[in-house]
């Protein structure tokens, strides 16, 4: 999949002889939102997508805001991030997306009329057919929806609301593919989150079509952890606040630069033979892990995923790691004092790892 900024794509009125010539992309399919979490709702939009590319012998693309909207009009009121903008490259392109199309959400940008993105969409772009929400708006006075887009010359496929009960539905021949079932509750980004906000690990992997994962790089922490014998792996989480926070039951991979798992990553750099806990996918090490803002060593606002992995000494600092959530223990829990809070760590460790031997 290749990724472009849309200013790469489109010229600046003030640009000069001398500027780079924008990027021309080959003619495409596009669908344009947030894809948070790339559930599977916006796996039933990018299924469409592909099926017309294939049809019309056109590429697949996507649109998507950075940041997401609401986090520019209202960063510290804006949703918890499902996913960042690495771990949504790499979902859409295993969703077959061809071209990723990153549209900077700024006051430029959301001054554009809906006639100057259109013309953005066809000029550009070189659109030549959309996939939107039955719901979808655009441009600074919110005039642009896909009848406009119809009236404008583009030829707009609506796919309607995706619920439990119809996410297999394979129906393409209509413009306006309609899955819409009112005894079903609608799959989205904040049904997603407010399951694995309360803990529901199950029934989020549900809507999402996998277990939930955070990739991140380890960095330099506190070490808070090295003081009281559980030394910790502090994963960049590259968002604002994560859509989950408490003890959590992890497996762990290191990914190479493409994104692939390294196997035997973490156990090859294993010291003095303490290799840690086999995880339950291959080439993983299973860990304990700790996201939130850590209140027992009063952190503030900082909001932290750190992963403890039981008998694993290894330096972990750059690495890339891929944290697959498994199982929720509790929420966060406020300690007095650090001899307190060892304790009930080794309390979590000790029950994590006795439900980590029960599904072996």
């Amino acid at each position: 999949m290749k990724t472009y900024f849309l200013e790469q794509l489109i010229s600046s009125p003030h640009a000069s002889s001398t500027d780079t010539v924008p990027v021309e992309l080959a003619s495409c399919v596009l669908t344009i939102g947030n894809f948070d979490g790339v559930h599977l709702g916006h796996q039933a939009m990018l299924a469409q997508v592909r099926e017309i590319a294939h049809t019309q012998n056109l590429g697949a693309a996507v649109m998507i805001f950075e940041p997401q909207p609401r986090e520019f009009f209202a960063p510290a009121k804006a949703p918890a991030r499902l996913t960042n903008l690495a771990e949504k490259q790499a979902l859409l392109a295993e969703y077959g997306v061809e071209t990723l199309i990153v549209a900077g959400f700024d006051t430029e940008f959301r001054s554009l009329s809906a006639q100057a993105f259109a013309d953005i969409l066809a000029k550009r772009l070189n659109v030549k057919a959309l996939v939107l929400g039955d719901d979808f708006r655009f441009g600074h006075d919110r005039t642009g929806d896909s009848q406009f887009l119809r009236g404008y010359g583009l030829d707009v496929t609506n796919l309607h609301t995706v619920t439990d009960s119809n996410t297999n539905n394979d129906n393409t021949d209509s413009d306006n593919v309609d899955t819409t079932d009112n005894d079903a509750a609608r799959i989205s980004s904040t049904r997603v989150r407010d399951l694995l906000l309360a803990g529901d690990l199950q029934a989020a992997n549900r809507l999402l079509g996998r277990d939930y994962a955070i990739t991140g790089v380890v960095v330099r922490g506190d070490q808070i952890g090295r003081t009281i014998d559980f030394p910790t792996a502090n994963i960049d989480l590259q968002r604002i606040k994560p859509a989950l926070y408490g003890i959590f039951a992890v497996d762990v991979v290191s990914l190479d630069d493409n994104g692939n798992v390294i196997a035997d990553g973490l156990t090859a750099l294993a010291t003095d033979g303490h290799t840690g806990v086999a995880g339950l996918r291959p080439h993983s090490v299973f860990g304990t892990a700790n996201i939130g803002k850590r209140p027992s060593v009063d952190k503030g606002d900082d909001w932290r995923l750190e992963v403890h992995f039981p008998q694993l000494q290894a330096d972990l600092y750059g690495l890339n790691l891929h944290v697959r959530f498994l199982h929720f223990l509790h929420g966060e829990r406020r300690y007095d004092g650090l001899e307190a809070l060892k304790a009930g760590i080794h309390q979590d460790v000790a029950d994590l790892l006795e439900w980590r031997d029960k599904q072996i």
